[in-house]
C-alpha cells in the first residue's frame, strides 16, 4: 500500500517540478515520496551541494504536498538564511528559534529563558535549510543556565517535531560548507550523529544542474567540493586549481584594483548586494576602514544608512516588536539615527534606531556599544565585559541580595547594549546562510600549504555569491595553467 502511495506522490512531484530533473534530483524526489509515507523513519537528511538544484526540488515537493493537503513549514537557523529561503521558495520561512521556542518569564535568579513550545501541528512536514549552521553547545547542554531549551538546538528541533501528531522532519544542507565554529563536522549532516536519533533516512544531490554548468562560480565551487570529498581530513595542498578560463563571473584582481572595482560593484549591485569576505576580524576591520574612507567617503564613525552586524545575542529592546523575540548574533541592521553619546564603565555607548531588513524592516530602539566596531576581537574582550559587569553591579548595590543585584544587571540597558561591527566586510563564518549578488573574497591563505578546512572556507565563500565573485590577491599558483 505504501509503495502505491509513494508512486502517486512521486508522479505529482515530477509534475510540479516542471523541468527535466537530473538523475540525482529524480532520486531525491523518489526518496522524499517514499519517506513521506514510510513507517520506519520520521527524519530525512538531504545533503545537497551548490548548484545541484536542491531548493528547486524541495519547492516542488512542498507544492505537491499542498495538493494532497499535507502542510509544510520552512525553517532556517538564522534570519538571513530564512529570508533567502523564503525568496527562493516563494513561501514564508521562519527561524528555528522563533518557531520552536517560547519565552518564559524572567525567574527570581534573573535569568530569562526560552522553553520548547508545544507542537500543535498535525501531519506536517518541517523542512529546515542550511542545517550545516546548526551546532551543539556542549557547555550548555543540561545546564540550568541554558537560554534555549536544553542548549542543544538540533536535539530540541527533533524533540519538537516528534512531539507533534504524525509530523516529519527534513534537514537540508551542504556538507562541504564550513561546520559550526569549533566543530570538525556539522552534526545535522553526520550519519554517526544523526543515527543516534533513530528513524533517519538519507539522500544526496551531487550533480550540478544543466542550466548552472556554465556558471564560473559553480564550476569553481564544484572543483573545490570534489577535492574536499576526495581528501583525507589531515591532507594538505600547495595549490587550489581554480579555473578562470572562458568565464566572466569569477575574476581575479590585485589590491591596487580593489577601490575602483568595489566602487563599480556598489554601482552595479548596490551596497546591500555587495560584501567582502575575510578570514579574521582583523582583516575585516581593515577592509571596513578602507571602504568607509575611500569608497563611501564617510568621515564619522557612524552615519545614517550604515550597515551594521550584531555580534552578540541580545534579548532586550524587542518587547513590543511582533515577530522579533531576540536579536541574534550575525543579524544585519541598517542605522536610521544615532544620538546620546556617553562614556560609562570604561566603554562608549549611544542611543540608536536600527532597521532589520531580514525581519520585515522591524525598527528597534536600543542602547549600543561602540567599542566593538573596530575591535579585533569578535565581541567585547573578557576584561571589558567583566569591567562592565562590575560597574553595572555597583550601581545596583542598594538592591541588597546578590540575586536582586543580578536580576537588575540582567535587565540593565548598558549591560545589554547591542555590540556592533561594520557589515561591508565580514568573516566568512558570519556570512553563512546569506547570499549577495557580488562577493569579494580576501585571500585567506598565508601558509605555504592549505588544509581541507581551508578549502571548505573558500567553497563557503564562493557559494555566497549569486552573480559575481572577485578573488583579491590570490597567488598565481592557486590557478590552473592556461
Amino acid at each position: 500500500m505504501s509503495g502505491g502511495r509513494s508512486e502517486i506522490l512521486y508522479k505529482r512531484f515530477r509534475e510540479r517540478f516542471k523541468l527535466d530533473p537530473t538523475p540525482c534530483q529524480d532520486s531525491l524526489l523518489r526518496d522524499v515520496a517514499s519517506f513521506a509515507v514510510c513507517d520506519d523513519a520520521d527524519i530525512l537528511v538531504v545533503n545537497g551541494y551548490a548548484g545541484t538544484g536542491k531548493t528547486s526540488a524541495m519547492a516542488a515537493v512542498t507544492a505537491a504536498l499542498r495538493d494532497f493537503g499535507v502542510k509544510s513549514v520552512l525553517l532556517a537557523p538564522t534570519g538571513r538564511a530564512a529570508k533567502v529561503l523564503s525568496g527562493m521558495s516563494g513561501r514564508p520561512a521562519f527561524t528555528i528559534h522563533k518557531h520552536i521556542y517560547r519565552q518564559k518569564s524572567v525567574g527570581a535568579d534573573g535569568y530569562g529563558s526560552f522553553s520548547l513550545a508545544p507542537n500543535k501541528s498535525v501531519k506536517t512536514l518541517f523542512i529546515v535549510d542550511e542545517v550545516s549552521l546548526i551546532g551543539i553547545d556542549a557547555m550548555q547542554q543540561g545546564s540550568s543556565t541554558s537560554l534555549f531549551g536544553t542548549g542543544n538546538l538540533l536535539e530540541d528541533l527533533v524533540a519538537f517535531v516528534r512531539s507533534g501528531d504524525d509530523c516529519r522532519l527534513v534537514l537540508v544542507g551542504d556538507a562541504a560548507q564550513l561546520p559550526p565554529v569549533g566543530m570538525e563536522a556539522s552534526p545535522a549532516l553526520s550519519r554517526e550523529y544523526m543515527d543516534g536519533f533513530g528513524g533517519v533516512r538519507y539522500s544526496a544531490l551531487t550533480s550540478v544542474v544543466r542550466q548552472e554548468r556554465e556558471s564560473g562560480i559553480l564550476r569553481n565551487a564544484t572543483l573545490l567540493r570534489e577535492r574536499i570529498s576526495a581528501s583525507s581530513p589531515d591532507e594538505t595542498f600547495d595549490d587550489l586549481r581554480l579555473d578562470l578560463e572562458g568565464i566572466e563571473d569569477v575574476e581575479r584582481i590585485g589590491g591596487g584594483e580593489l577601490i575602483d572595482t568595489l566602487s563599480d560593484a556598489y554601482s552595479r549591485y548596490g551596497e546591500d548586494g555587495t560584501v567582502v569576505l575575510c578570514r579574521s576580524n582583523k582583516r575585516a576591520n581593515r577592509y571596513n576602514a578602507g571602504i568607509r574612507g575611500m569608497v563611501q567617503f564617510k568621515e564619522e564613525s557612524l552615519v545614517k544608512g550604515d550597515r551594521l552586524m550584531i555580534v552578540k545575542n541580545c534579548y532586550q529592546f524587542v518587547e513590543d516588536i511582533p515577530g522579533l523575540d531576540y536579536i541574534a548574533n550575525g543579524d544585519i541592521a541598517k542605522l536610521v539615527s544615532i544620538s546620546g553619546y556617553e562614556e560609562r564603565y570604561g566603554l562608549h555607548f549611544a542611543d540608536a534606531v536600527l532597521d532589520f531588513p531580514d525581519y520585515d524592516d522591524a525598527t528597534v530602539r536600543a542602547k549600543v556599544c561602540l567599542d566593538t566596531l573596530q575591535s579585533e576581537s569578535a565581541t567585547l574582550t573578557y576584561e571589558q565585559q567583566n569591567a562592565l559587569y562590575q560597574g553595572v553591579s555597583a550601581d545596583y548595590a542598594d538592591r541588597g541580595t546578590k540575586k536582586r543585584i543580578w536580576q537588575a544587571v540582567r535587565e540593565d540597558k548598558y549591560f545589554n547594549a547591542l555590540q556592533l561591527k561594520y557589515a561591508e566586510a565580514v568573516t566568512c563564518h558570519k556570512s553563512q546562510g546569506g547570499q549577495w549578488d557580488c562577493v569579494f573574497i580576501d585571500c585567506p591563505f598565508w601558509l605555504p600549504e592549505q588544509s581541507v578546512d581551508d578549502l571548505k572556507w573558500l567553497y563557503t565563500a564562493i557559494t555566497r555569491a549569486v552573480k559575481k565573485v572577485y578573488l583579491v590577491n590570490f597567488k598565481d599558483s592557486f590557478f590552473k595553467l592556461s
